[in-house]
């Protein structure tokens, strides 16, 4: 990784300063090296600002980690990145991680917030099926040519571009310098466009689940009570048509409102077609060597049946099943976890969990080693894993890709933060798809387990600011 450096933070006037540096850590990259400037803002929303933040010219990679009042990060345009499918899809990312960012020239690095980041975004397979042409492949990995990242009252802008075929170290200190200066005449104009303003984008059509979805929770179950399965968690997707074609950031906006204690994200390969979600769930984060992984399995409606899921043995077993795995799964790749003994309480928004942290010293394994162990986890798979697996293949009609799969970052001290794609849609156009799934265990019943994803979808779809009921006036066309 990259090693870290001393930096003196620039003045308002001090391009001059930004222009030494980056003359000075240009004579220092190898011949395939990247040059890496930031600079500090006066304030600014990432959220609010990633529309400005252009990518190049026929890329349209756009990523949004909104986990305001902490870390928020945006970004735009690829100047590495990755795609594939298989097996050592985490073994190869990790590899990709590591190289890039070990072949940055970064002038200054400046906080941690302001760390450049690989992006990533794991399928929840290894790969799409073969019948899936445009399926998600298993990993895609971007190191972002612009990076804005906030942390409090701190904010830095980040650029990031091969020194070479006439791209000077000149040129990218003008452009890093004059996008600064153009954000901050932005964020200091008092008629911006506010994006948590309520959206007005209607809803023409819902697709039916229920009945589809019953008959497979039957079979699960039933495969459950004969002890092929301990635990399976079967998903369903509900597709809804909008009055228009949203820009992703549109829907996002409520969702920081509605779910400030998930984590929001945004991750657009191309204009059109996005990954917008809010995570309740951590699959992973490391800050200092120091790793936490949540166990949050067992969900009900906020309010007076939120402490029953303490004393309810269905959601205590389910609970606690995720909890053993995610501790034996660490001791087995050699690290002591700790736990507290009993879960807890977590609200996001209307629903609350069950929740368990549990902590550990990462020594010396990398990020995405831990993270190719723990996925999936009972909380979205099931157990035994390879047998849950084999048949959400079979039990559910369509592909998960993103969904319940790992989303987020490596920079280049180490640190990492992988959030389970969780309470997220994929627009398409005008098509949102909404993903959902239960926790099915013996002790679990049909009908309580097409509340629970019943209930999971309405929420989201009322925290996206979408119309419950469909227009009267409209039908599918």
């Amino acid at each position: 990784m990259q090693a870290s450096h001393s930096f003196t933070e620039p003045s308002g006037d001090s391009f001059t300063h930004l222009l030494a540096l980056a003359n000075a850590q240009a004579r220092q990259l190898e011949e395939d090296g990247v040059l890496s400037l930031a600079l500090p803002l006066a304030g600014g929303d990432p959220m609010l600002l990633l529309p400005q933040l252009e990518p190049t010219a026929g890329d349209g990679f756009r990523f949004l980690w909104d986990g305001a009042p902490g870390l928020c990060i945006a970004a735009a345009g690829r100047t590495n990145s990755l795609e594939l499918s298989g097996p050592r899809r985490f073994e190869l990312a990790q590899r990709f991680a590591s190289a890039s960012l070990s072949r940055l020239a970064a002038a200054p690095l400046g906080p941690p917030l302001a760390r450049p980041r690989v992006l990533l975004a794991f399928a929840f397979f290894d790969a799409p099926l073969q019948s899936e042409p445009d399926g998600v492949p298993g990993v895609q990995a971007v190191l972002p040519r612009w990076q804005l990242s906030r942390q409090g009252q701190h904010c830095w802008l980040r650029l990031q571009r091969p020194i070479g075929g006439g791209v000077t170290p000149r040129q990218l200190a003008e452009e890093l310098w004059e996008q600064a200066r153009s954000l901050e005449r932005l964020v200091a104009d008092p008629s911006r466009p506010d994006r948590d303003a309520p959206g007005g984008v209607g809803l023409r059509w819902s697709s039916s689940w229920q009945e589809r979805y019953r008959s497979a929770v039957e079979e699960a179950l039933a495969r459950v009570e004969r002890g092929e399965l301990e635990k399976v968690v079967l998903a369903v997707r509900q597709e809804l048509r909008l009055d228009a074609a949203p820009d992703p950031l549109e829907l996002l906006a409520p969702l920081r409102r509605h779910q400030s204690g998930s984590c929001r994200f945004l991750w657009q390969q191309r204009q059109g077609a996005a990954l917008i979600g809010a995570s309740p769930e951590r699959l992973l984060t490391v800050r200092q060597g120091q790793l936490r992984s949540d166990a949050l399995a067992g969900t009900a409606p906020a309010g007076d049946q939120a402490t029953a899921l303490l004393h309810s043995s269905k959601d205590r077993h389910e609970h606690e099943l995720v909890v053993d795995t995610i501790t034996a799964v660490l001791s087995q790749a050699g690290l002591s976890p700790r736990r507290p003994r009993h879960p807890r309480l977590a609200r996001h928004g209307q629903l609350v969990h069950l929740h368990t942290p549990i902590t550990a010293a990462l020594g010396a394994q990398q990020p995405l080693t831990i993270a190719a162990a723990l996925h999936p986890t009972p909380a979205v798979a099931g157990l035994p894993r390879r047998e849950a697996m084999a048949w959400l293949r079979s039990l559910e009609p369509f592909e998960r890709g993103h969904y319940a799969a790992p989303i987020g970052w490596i920079d280049s001290a180490g640190d990492a933060d992988l959030r389970v794609a969780i309470r997220s849609g994929t627009l398409r156009g005008d098509r949102l798809e909404l993903t959902a799934g239960a926790g099915l265990v013996r002790g679990s019943t049909v009908e309580r387990e097409l509340q629970e994803v019943a209930l999971k979808l309405g929420v989201l779809q009322q925290q996206l600011n979408l119309p419950a009921q469909l227009r009267s006036n409209r039908s599918i066309v």
